[in-house]
C-alpha cells in the first residue's frame, strides 16, 4: 500500500489565505466602529441641548423653557406669528435681531413736524363708559408702575419641619418666582439660593445653580441635626438669592429673612412663602475703628507693623455679628510688594488680633512706601465682604498722614494710634 502524501505547497498557502482575510476583517471592524461613534456623537449633539441640568435629588431634566413657560430668543418666529393676534400699531414692539453688539436697542428719533404726528404716536387709553385718561395721569401711573416693578424681587417658597425622632431640623427650598434678569444681553438670571442658620452661623448651605431661568424650581431638602425643638424658636433662618457669574462677582438679587420665633412645627410640615426683599447695604458712616502700630528701624530698613485691635465693627447686613480678619497689603511706588492677613476672629463687633508683621523696605527712606489695611468678614463658602479699608502713607489724609509722620520723625521708636475705617 502506497504512503499518502501532500502537496506541501497547499499548506504553504494556508497561513497568507487566513492572514488576508483577519486583516480585512481587522479593518471592517475598525471602519463600523468608528462609524458608529460618530452617529452616536452626533446623535447626542442633536438631541441634547447645551443648557441640560440634570435635578441632582430627584434625577429630573430641567429646562429653562419648562420653568418659565417662554420660548427662547432663538426659537422660530414662524410659529409665533401664526399663533399671536395682530399687534396694534401704536404698542410697543422691540425687535430683538435690531439690537446692536452690546445688546441696546436703536433709538428712534422723532422728528418735529405736525401735532398730529405726536398725538398718534401717543397712544390713547379709554376707560368704560368714562372719559379718555390724561397724558400726566399716564405718566404719573407709568412711573409708579415702573418703581414698583423696580421694587418687586420675587417670592421665595419653602417649607419647614421638625423631625422629632431624629431630633432634626428639616428645611426644603422649593422654588422661587418671578425672579428679575441680571444679565442685560439674555434677560435671564442663573439663580441660587444660601442659606445661614442665624444668629450662630455654624449651619450654612447652598443650593445648586440653574441655568437661564427666573422662576427657578430647586427641590432642596437640608437636614440640620442635633438642633434641639426647645432652641428652635431662638434661631432665625437667612436666605440670600443670588445670580451666578462666571466673570466676576455673583450678582446679589435680594434676601429674607425668616424669625422661627412664633412658629410652631410641632404639627407637622408647615409651607411658607416670602417676598424677597432688597439686601441691607451697610451704611458708609459707622465701619469701625482699627488700632495700628509701626515702627521704622532706618538701621535695617525694615517696617514693623503690629495689627491690636478693631472695635465697633458693624453687623454683617441680617446676619449678626461679622467674623473680621485683617488683610495688610505693603506698596511701593503703587505697586504692591508684599502681603500679610492676620486670623479670623468668630463673632464679635470688637477683635483682638495682637499679631506682628516685618516687611522690608526696598528702598530708603519711606516717601514711596505706603501701607494699606483691609478688614473683611470672613465667609465661608463665598467671597469675603470687605468691612472697611485704612491707607497709612506719606500722602495719607488726617491720622493715617499723621501716624506716618510721626514714625519718620522717631525712627526705632513704636506709635500706637486709632484710625477710623472708611468704605472698601
Amino acid at each position: 500500500m502506497a504512503p499518502i502524501t501532500t502537496s506541501r505547497e497547499e499548506f504553504d498557502e494556508i497561513p497568507t489565505v487566513v492572514g488576508i482575510f483577519s486583516a480585512f476583517g481587522l479593518v471592517f471592524t475598525v471602519s463600523l466602529f468608528a462609524w458608529i461613534c460618530c452617529q452616536r456623537k452626533s446623535s447626542k449633539s442633536n438631541k441634547t441641548p447645551p443648557y441640560k441640568f440634570v435635578h441632582v435629588l430627584k434625577g429630573v431634566d430641567i429646562y429653562p423653557e419648562n420653568l418659565n413657560s417662554k420660548k427662547k430668543f432663538g426659537a422660530d418666529d414662524k410659529n409665533e406669528v401664526k399663533n399671536k393676534p395682530a399687534v396694534p400699531k401704536n404698542s410697543l414692539h422691540l425687535d430683538l435681531e435690531k439690537r446692536d453688539l452690546n445688546g441696546n436697542f436703536p433709538k428712534t428719533n422723532l422728528k418735529p413736524g405736525n401735532p398730529s404726528d405726536l398725538e398718534n404716536a401717543t397712544p390713547k387709553l379709554f376707560l368704560e363708559g368714562e372719559e379718555a385718561v390724561s397724558p400726566d395721569s399716564l405718566k404719573s401711573s407709568t412711573s409708579l408702575s415702573s418703581e414698583e416693578k423696580q421694587e418687586k424681587l420675587g417670592t421665595l417658597f419653602f417649607s419647614l419641619e421638625y423631625n422629632f425622632e431624629k431630633k432634626a431640623f428639616v428645611v426644603n427650598i422649593k422654588e422661587a418666582r418671578g425672579l428679575p434678569a441680571m444679565d442685560e444681553q439674555s434677560m435671564t438670571s442663573d439663580p441660587y439660593i444660601k442659606m445661614t442658620i442665624l444668629p450662630e452661623k455654624k449651619h450654612k448651605v447652598k443650593t445648586r445653580v440653574l441655568r437661564k431661568t427666573l422662576d427657578p424650581a430647586f427641590d432642596e431638602t437640608f437636614t440640620f441635626y442635633g438642633i434641639p425643638y426647645t432652641q428652635i424658636q431662638e434661631l432665625a433662618l437667612h436666605f440670600t438669592i443670588l445670580s451666578f457669574d462666571r466673570f466676576s462677582r455673583d450678582d446679589i438679587i435680594g434676601e429674607v429673612l425668616i424669625p422661627l420665633s412664633g412658629i410652631e412645627l410641632s404639627g407637622g410640615k408647615m409651607l411658607m412663602n416670602r417676598e424677597i426683599i432688597k439686601r441691607n447695604v451697610r451704611k458708609s458712616s459707622g465701619r469701625g475703628e482699627l488700632l495700628i502700630s509701626l515702627c521704622y528701624q532706618s538701621t535695617t530698613n525694615t517696617l514693623t507693623v503690629v495689627v491690636l485691635k478693631a472695635r465697633h465693627l458693624p453687623k454683617s447686613d441680617v446676619s449678626g455679628l461679622s467674623d473680621p480678619y485683617v488683610k495688610v497689603n505693603l506698596y511701593h511706588a503703587k505697586k504692591r510688594i508684599s502681603k500679610k492677613k492676620t486670623h479670623v476672629k468668630k463673632c464679635t463687633p470688637n477683635a483682638v488680633f495682637n499679631e506682628l508683621f516685618v516687611f522690608d523696605i526696598p528702598c530708603e527712606g519711606l516717601e514711596d512706601i505706603s501701607v494699606e489695611f483691609l478688614v473683611l468678614d470672613s465667609e465661608r463658602g463665598s467671597r469675603n465682604e470687605v468691612i472697611g479699608q485704612l491707607v497709612l502713607g506719606a500722602a495719607a489724609e488726617g491720622t493715617g498722614g499723621e501716624h506716618w509722620k510721626e514714625i519718620c520723625d522717631y525712627p526705632r521708636r513704636q506709635i500706637a494710634k486709632w484710625h477710623v475705617l472708611c468704605d472698601g
